[in-house]
């Protein structure tokens, strides 16, 4: 029998194990793991969440312990790769498994809180007790294999690092004037008009082009009269520039759906610092999160002289580039050209697949319970 969950005497200081220990797969975390670490890390001295992951899943072992080193700052959590099955009624695999936890997690454990039906083996094998966390899960109506399943019907259930982690991250990108912003802003539009969790879809506006009104306002703050043209830039400029483009991508991808569309990323200041002073790039790129890019060509639209653009004989030019660059670079891209209508139905089609793909997860190992 697993040991009930403790009433408020047996919560108190004087009667809370030292040690206890959260084991799982976290394939990927969500709602009902973290109520069962809160209650947990709430019932004991420390805790330490263990997390276990197969080489077949498909979400990284490092981004699991990630996300939930943020979400629960004050427990310890490690991981280990847990390449056997499960079969509880194998005692060559349960000391498998056994090898595993007690390498991964050396000290005394005196406590194992589960929602699961192997918390009473577990706990015995580590002379510890087992605390039955809502083992029907009514608190949060969800399981790993629910997510897996259907990851947009159950977004709400994952914290912000694990939307952002999952998020299928679209950049639209192209040389001045060939309808990035109009194309972007169009495909948010479409994934948001789906309604329920779409109708949170974001849109990361491209940061350059407020960066740069704020250096031309400060010009003619200077001189009035002044246009675009007396606009100089430094070097180091870009790489401030890629970092807040970044950092405004992963904040609108932490609160929006399983789709985020972006106006140009950081990727793309690397060709637009050597369209303003002609040599490569300062600094290391920004980490790469995305996952498709959407090249518009420059062929067949008009270029539109805003204020902040002098570019129009160098649209083929960046064109060229940004092929070259997304080909080498190994980025998924497709470019779309002719009418807007047709450039949308072709940015449509891409992202529709992207998701078909990236929102689907790996069969972790089989399981034998009962």
């Amino acid at each position: 029998m697993s040991r009930p969950e403790p009433g408020p005497a047996q919560g108190s200081a004087a009667s809370r194990p030292r040690h206890g220990l959260v084991l799982g797969k976290f394939y990927p975390p969500h709602a009902g793991h973290h109520h069962l670490v809160r209650t947990a890390a709430e019932r004991c001295e420390r805790l330490t969440v263990l997390v276990c992951a197969a080489s077949v899943e498909s979400v990284p072992l490092a981004d699991r312990v990630a996300w939930l080193r943020e979400v629960h700052p004050e427990v310890r959590v490690v991981g280990a790769v847990d390449d056997h099955p499960v079969d509880l009624y194998d005692e060559d695999i349960w000391a498998a498994h056994m090898e595993v936890f007690t390498t991964a997690v050396p000290e005394q454990v005196d406590a194992v809180y589960t929602s699961e039906e192997y918390g009473d083996e577990l706990a015995r094998r580590l002379g510890a007790v087992h605390i039955c966390v809502d083992p029907d899960r009514s608190a949060y109506p969800v399981s790993g294999t629910a997510v897996r399943a259907d990851p947009a019907g159950r977004w709400d259930f994952l914290a912000p690092p694990v939307r952002a982690g999952l998020t299928r991250r679209v950049v639209v990108l192209g040389a001045e004037s060939t309808g990035t912003t109009t194309l972007a802003l169009a495909l948010a539009e479409h994934y948001r008009a789906r309604g329920g969790v779409w109708a949170r879809t974001g849109y990361v506006a491209e940061y350059g082009r407020e960066y740069s009104e704020r250096k031309l306002a400060e010009l003619r703050a200077e001189r009035p009269g002044a246009d675009w043209s007396g606009v100089a830039f430094a070097s180091e400029e870009f790489p401030v520039i890629a970092k807040e483009q970044a950092a405004r991508e992963e904040a609108a991808a932490r609160a929006g759906s399983p789709v985020l569309v972006c106006d140009t990323d950081a990727f793309a200041t690397t060709v637009w610092h050597e369209r303003y002073l002609g040599g490569p790039y300062p600094a290391d790129p920004e980490p790469r999160t995305q996952h498709l890019w959407v090249l518009t060509d420059h062929e067949g639209v008009a270029f539109e002289d805003d204020g902040l653009r002098d570019g129009e004989q160098l649209r083929p030019w960046m064109t060229e580039r940004f092929r070259e660059e997304l080909a080498r670079t190994g980025r998924p891209f497709i470019e779309v050209t002719g009418p807007h209508e047709v450039r949308l139905a072709a940015a449509v089609a891409a992202v529709d697949a992207l998701l078909a793909d990236g929102l689907r997860f790996a069969d972790p190992l089989p399981e034998r319970r009962r």
